[in-house]
């Protein structure tokens, strides 16, 4: 049966690791929890590090959270859908936010429950993600502080996320110079600048963020110790929190390429022959995992020498070579994981979830 395992002493030495480098540096952060998927064990074990506010873009992980622990500060972290507002309220002490009507009905919805609702503002910074236009800043803002039960904290930018634009010293200036207009033209105090996210980080080490960004929302990195902009570990940081394992559960030597008429499989894709091949066998080891539950592009197997054959929903056939290379039916596999595959196993329910 496949499991992924969460290793807790090392999200705790990657959690005081950044920990650290952001109170060196007077910034606040929040961890981003969306990779967890709700899962109540592992959300129990970032609240166990003392974490004070949580991230997340589905409000029923938020309700997870609360029911843990209803005193940690609650952030809903895209502009919320209509339908959900309600549920918003209850649930998210802070909601980020592009459109005023959504405000306005938050305003009212916040009223209803005897609330006061924090609200963070998404500035568009060039991603073309969520944000608005910052022409349009000035006027958004002069209508959104005159609602009721609505508290107006902090202002924020999302990059590298859609279309992949990177953050940079002159954008970071450029939010924290909105801030300064606003603040100057409404005689309001904006708390937060909330420019920073992991692929931010190393932007931080080299001391490339002006100081006027002073909040971090921060999930990757936490979770995988990587440096966004060069792909690789950041040095001093744990990079395997999350692993890995599937059972082989049929070990055979067959041949290299398929016998028949050729048409296209499952996922919709078709065979490369490679008339070299023709002839040739190698053992192939089947996975009790499969593209229900993870893409093979997001796993890369720890064992040297074993590649990738194909995959079916429900299994994963991997080619291990001329040999069975010791291995036999019901061992493990284990597998490093990107960010894209921790989350699809989370989100599986066929996945087994264990705490270390």
């Amino acid at each position: 049966m496949a499991f992924i395992e969460m290793d807790r002493e090392k999200l705790k030495h990657n959690f005081k690791y950044l920990d650290e480098l952001f109170t060196k540096n007077n910034i606040r952060w929040g961890v981003v929890s969306k990779l967890l998927c709700g899962n109540p064990q592992f959300i129990k074990e970032l609240l166990n590090l003392g974490i004070k506010e949580i991230h997340d873009s589905r409000i029923s992980n938020l309700k997870t959270i609360k029911r843990i622990d209803p005193t940690v500060q609650t952030v809903y972290i895209k502009p919320p859908a209509r339908r959900s507002i309600k549920s918003l309220v209850r649930y998210a002490d802070v909601s980020f936010n592009t459109e005023y009507s959504t405000i306005q009905a938050i305003s009212d919805e916040a009223a209803k429950q005897g609330k006061n609702h924090k609200i963070i503002i998404m500035i568009e910074l060039g991603d073309l993600r969520e944000g608005i236009m910052g022409n349009d800043l000035m006027e958004f803002y002069s209508k959104v502080f005159n609602l009721p039960n609505i508290e107006i904290v902090g202002l924020g930018t999302n990059l590298n996320c859609l279309h992949g634009v990177m953050p940079s010293h002159d954008k970071l200036i450029q939010l924290s110079l909105y801030k300064q207009l606003i603040e100057e033209k409404f005689k309001k105090n904006i708390k937060w600048v909330s420019g920073g996210s992991s692929v931010t980080i190393p932007l931080l080490m080299k001391k490339l963020v002006p100081a006027g960004v002073n909040h971090f929302r921060v999930g990757e990195t936490l979770y995988l110790g990587n440096n966004l902009i060069t792909g690789k570990p950041i040095k001093g940081m744990k990079s395997d929190v999350f692993r890995l394992f599937a059972e082989i559960i049929e070990l055979t030597e067959k041949p290299k390429m398929p016998i028949g008429e050729m048409g296209v499989n499952v996922a919709g894709e078709k065979t490369e022959i490679s008339e070299s091949d023709y002839g040739k066998t190698s053992y192939r080891a089947i996975l009790d995992i499969g593209l229900l539950d993870i893409n093979p592009e997001y796993i890369i197997p720890v064992r040297k020498n074993i590649y990738f054959s194909g995959a079916s929903s429900d299994m994963i056939v991997m080619d291990i070579g001329n040999t069975r290379a010791n291995l036999k039916v019901g061992d493990l596999i284990e597998f490093r994981l990107k960010y894209m595959g921790v989350l699809s196993i989370l989100n599986s329910n066929y996945i087994e979830k264990i705490l270390t």
